[in-house]
C-alpha cells in the first residue's frame, strides 16, 4: 500500500514533538498506511526507540507470530494496518529495573496526536495490546474481562470494534497460564473471523 499524504503529513509533525522533557525522543511510529484496522500499542522500548519502529525486539516477533498464525505475516501486516500507541516515546527504564510505565502527563501530552490519527483513519477495526491501550480505549479493566471478546467502542466520536490482546512482553505469565492461555486464543480467532482482518488478507 502507498503512503497516504495526509498521514505522511501528520507523521511529519509528530516526528518533531518534544512536549515530554521526561522521555527519550524523537517519537516512534509505524507506516504512513490508510487502514481500516488500528493497532495501538502501549510505548516504545529500547530497541523500538534506536529502530524507530514499533515491535521491532522480544514481544513484537511473539507478536506478530500470533498474527502469522491467523494468515497475516509481519511484512504483510506492517505494510496494511496502521501501527499507533499510547505514549510514541521510549519513557525511559525503570530506576527498579525494567522499562518506566509513561506517566499521566505523558499519556495525556500523546493522546492528541492518537486522537488525530483516529480521526484521519476512521478504523473499523482497533487492535489494543495491552493494559494501557486496552485502557485509552475502554476503560481501565482486568485482562480477563478484556481479552478474549470483541466489544464496541467510540473513537473519534465513530463506533469502532475493539479486539483487545494482552502484551506479548517476555516477562508476562499471563499469556501462558489460564485463564489468559485460553482468552488469548479466543482473542486470535475473533480476529481471523473479523471481516476488516479477512478483507487485509485478500489485499
Amino acid at each position: 500500500m502507498r503512503p497516504d499524504p495526509a498521514l505522511q503529513t501528520h507523521q511529519h509533525a509528530l516526528g518533531r514533538c518534544r512536549r515530554c522533557p521526561g522521555v527519550v525522543a524523537p517519537p516512534v511510529y509505524g507506516l504512513a498506511v490508510r487502514s481500516p484496522v488500528m493497532l495501538l500499542g502501549q510505548a516504545p522500548g529500547t530497541r523500538e526507540q534506536q529502530e524507530l519502529r514499533p515491535f521491532t525486539w522480544t514481544a513484537g516477533k511473539r507478536l506478530f507470530g500470533w498474527f502469522e498464525s491467523i494468515g497475516l505475516p509481519e511484512g504483510e501486516f506492517r505494510r496494511r494496518v496502521y501501527m499507533s500507541a499510547v505514549a510514541r516515546c521510549f519513557p525511559g527504564k525503570n530506576p527498579r529495573g525494567g522499562d518506566r510505565v509513561p506517566s499521566r502527563a505523558e499519556i495525556a501530552n500523546c493522546s492528541a496526536w492518537l486522537e488525530a490519527e483516529l480521526e484521519l483513519l476512521r478504523p473499523r477495526l482497533v487492535i489494543p495490546v495491552g493494559k494501557l491501550a486496552i485502557a485509552a480505549l475502554l476503560g481501565e479493566r482486568r485482562l480477563a474481562d478484556a481479552v478474549g471478546a470483541r466489544h464496541s467502542a467510540l473513537a473519534a466520536g465513530r463506533p469502532v470494534d475493539v479486539i483487545p490482546l494482552p502484551h506479548p512482553s517476555g516477562a508476562s505469565t499471563w499469556i501462558h497460564t489460564d485463564p489468559g492461555k485460553t482468552l488469548l486464543q479466543r482473542a486470535l480467532r475473533l480476529l481471523a473471523r473479523h471481516p476488516e482482518w479477512r478483507a487485509l488478507r485478500q489485499r
